[in-house]
């Protein structure tokens, strides 16, 4: 007898499912980053975007010149609201108003806009005086869509993993108990009365280069063949990573009563080259990664993952380009499909239909163990002077004696250069720092060298690895 329910009801998910593909294509977007100063003009990226055959495409504003250029193409269009005006939209309808009249309105419906997210990574990204606006702040701007009548557009806001406080195995996936009650239960009541999608940012390069030794390469990147991982709760195999990670919001989300809202990737990917501590950043895994992932998703029937099989994951990889202004390590500004200059990193197909075999061939990575030596941090070649002093003045403030060795005098003050007494200043803070969070950045005017610069007497310091 239970079979026999069974049955309808599988049929009945099927149906529910392939009503659904002719309005949520599997078929992957892309995230339109414009961190750059080296970035062609909207237009132009539009067409680029369309040669990648994206389904849809991610910007992270609401930049008129850029809507504009999406005006009349079939591409689909996510919007988003700054994580700075968050607590004046939660707090003032009439601001919310104002900003879907100024952001939307003049755009919609000739520019397919879909999906409007508030904020980027809340709950990561800002201080928790923030958190508590941002359930309001996505109310007040579905009202305010509806209030323009605009109800096609779905309202919500992407979370990163860190949302969550267990995620292993997946059926212990549970969110962090400071935001599972005030934060995350009204969200996913939202996200459910309104139908909307659980925004989700998914990056196995992050859990496996942070423990590259107890999770498998090959696992991570969807190659493995005879790696699997059992849920010894479900009894669930996996056989990759992303559904691994996927799976664990899932059950979040069931553990806090809301177990059918549907899952957005709202950025996944892999970095294809990064700073010479960084494992495993390479156009090899990267060209890998993200083409079994348009592989997995584009694949019929539609695959979904073991807690969900048969379940669309729409999605979007990040990023379009390699954003050379990104802060932070240098896989954040090695993301990119392209170059700037409009060239492909490697060959993929975002419609999943050339063959494998049609691309040009990878090159082999070099750096999938971890780097062993030593590194200095320089100047790099090129940067504005004015603000190349301004950061060595900011490195020889930090520390102890960071600087001694180029003052008047010093062993490294000869020869008397920008260059080289910023070279020194950088290595010196970061050897200093490292270990309490400094970094080889300084907004991008410093770079990492595996390549001693010591002369003579002056000897630069080193972070050893």
């Amino acid at each position: 007898m239970a079979m026999l329910l069974v049955i309808p009801l599988l049929v009945y998910s099927m149906l529910f499912i392939t009503i659904s593909s002719a309005v949520f294509s599997p078929q992957p977007g892309i995230c339109y980053g414009q961190l750059g100063n080296n970035l062609p003009p909207p237009r132009k990226s539009v067409e680029l975007i369309k040669s990648l055959k994206a389904k849809r495409v991610k910007i992270y504003d609401a930049s008129p010149e850029i809507l504009h250029a999406l005006r009349n193409t079939t591409l689909q269009v996510s919007i988003m609201v700054p994580n700075e005006i968050i607590f004046n939209v939660s707090t003032n309808k009439t601001f919310s108003d104002e900003w879907v009249r100024n952001n939307v309105v003049p755009f919609y419906p000739h520019t397919l806009i879909r999906y409007l997210l508030v904020g980027n990574e809340v709950i990561s990204s800002t201080k928790n005086d923030t958190w508590q606006h941002l359930v309001p702040a996505m109310r007040n701007v579905k009202r305010s869509l509806r209030s323009f009548g605009i109800n096609k557009v779905k309202v919500g806001t992407p979370s990163a993993m860190d949302v969550l406080e267990a995620s292993f195995p997946p059926s212990n996936g549970a969110f962090r108990k400071d935001i599972a009650g005030p934060i995350m239960k009204p969200m996913l009541q939202f996200l459910d009365r309104t139908k909307s999608f659980f925004f989700l940012d998914v990056y196995p390069f992050f859990a496996w280069s942070s423990d590259p030794t107890d999770i498998n390469l090959q696992y991570a990147l969807f190659e493995s063949k005879t790696i699997t991982v059992t849920d010894s709760g479900t009894g669930l195999v996996y056989t990759n990573l992303f559904d691994q990670m996927v799976d664990a919001v899932y059950f979040a989300m069931k553990r806090l009563g809301y177990p059918n809202i549907r899952i957005f990737i709202a950025e996944t990917g892999w970095p294809n080259n990064g700073d010479i501590d960084q494992i495993g950043a390479n156009i090899y895994n990267a060209a890998t990664y993200n083409r079994n992932f348009v592989k997995k998703v584009t694949t019929k029937p539609t695959v979904g993952t073991p807690a969900r099989p048969g379940w669309i994951l729409p999605s979007f990889i990040f990023s379009l380009f390699n954003e050379n202004q990104k802060p932070g390590v240098g896989t954040e500004r090695h993301f990119g499909l392209l170059y700037p200059n409009g060239t492909k990193v490697y060959d993929i197909d975002l419609s999943g239909k050339t063959p494998e075999s049609e691309f040009r061939a990878l090159p082999a990575p070099e750096n999938n163990t971890p780097y062993k030596g030593k590194i200095w941090c320089v100047a790099a070649r090129g940067t504005n002077k004015t603000a190349l002093v301004s950061a060595l003045s900011y490195a020889c403030t930090q520390g102890n004696n960071t600087c001694d060795p180029i003052r008047p005098g010093g062993r490294c003050f000869k020869p008397d250069s920008l260059y080289w007494h910023a070279s020194y200043a950088f290595s010196s803070y970061w050897a200093q720092f490292m270990k309490s969070g400094g970094t080889c950045y300084f907004d991008g005017l410093a770079t990492q060298t595996a390549k001693d610069p010591s002369y003579g007497s002056c000897k630069f310091p080193s972070v050893t690895l």
